[in-house]
């Protein structure tokens, strides 16, 4: 499938019913949702895609959350006209921003731990780490770009980086996906500083929302995901035994809360 830029955006397609895009987060590709794709295709019509610059995907033009976004608007013309929207940590700031933009498009929005920070639960992240993530790759040090962004952006401890560092093929994977790190940085920018979500940030969303959050995740997400959901109108989930990785590694978790919801509408 083609863009709006020209950008060729690679997905599969499963299931029937009522269609529902599986929004991927950051250094992740369609490859990570699966499994739950493959859960949600007993009565939906999932839509699995490679963000741009991920995987089969590619980036036509510079990023911006707009081109991001007429990815969306583009696989969801080409599948009926209309759908609802999956999105996890970054991925769920995207789905948002996308129901904010594409109005008529967008049916419902489940978004599963987007990484707001609106407390001192934990450090901001630095807005200049886009930038720096940038001159890594382009400097092909690709290996510590990964690295700053774990740090800083998703706060992993040293042990843990070091620990995924060994997973040479999860690694690898990464790696090749490591420029993007930056667009992700960029998504989240003035959701990350330990202050409110700006007022006009998801000021024209109609859709009906739910914002999920593990039960084992740290406070700071559980009170982003509360501001989320008040700046959305949406109601809160917390999902049991649950923490921020467990759509990719145990959707079996997840998957009645989103299909509750999205059997709502």
């Amino acid at each position: 499938m083609t863009s709006a830029d020209g950008s060729t955006i690679g997905y599969e397609v499963s299931g029937r019913g009522p269609a529902v895009v599986l929004v991927a987060p950051a250094l992740a590709d369609r490859t990570d949702h699966r499994r739950f794709a493959a859960l949600l295709a007993q009565d939906r019509t999932v839509i699995n895609y490679d963000r741009r610059g991920r995987g089969s995907s590619s980036e036509a033009s510079p990023w911006t959350v707009d081109r991001e976004v007429e990815d969306l608007a583009a696989l969801i013309d080409a599948h009926g006209g209309s759908a609802a929207l999956f999105g996890a940590s970054s991925g769920a700031v995207l789905a948002l921003d996308a129901a904010n933009s594409l109005a008529t498009r967008v049916e419902r929005v489940v978004a599963f731990e987007p990484p707001v920070i609106v407390d001192d639960g934990r450090s901001p992240v630095p807005r200049e780490l886009s930038h720096d993530l940038d001159q890594l790759v382009r400097e092909e040090r690709r290996n510590q770009a990964l690295t700053q962004f774990m740090r800083e952006a998703l706060g992993a401890p040293a042990a843990m980086v070091f620990a995924l560092r060994l997973m040479v093929p999860a690694w690898r994977q990464m790696t090749a996906m490591a420029h993007t790190a930056a667009y992700d940085v960029r998504l989240c920018t003035g959701l990350q500083d330990g202050a409110p979500i700006p007022e006009d940030r998801w000021k024209s969303i109609g859709a009906p929302v739910l914002v999920l959050v593990g039960e084992k995740s740290k406070g700071w997400a559980h009170a982003g995901t509360r501001a989320v959901a008040s700046a959305t109108g949406g109601c809160v989930a917390t999902v049991r035994r649950a923490h921020h990785g467990t759509p990719a590694v145990q959707p079996e978790a997840i998957v009645t809360h989103v299909r509750d919801f999205l059997q709502e509408g």
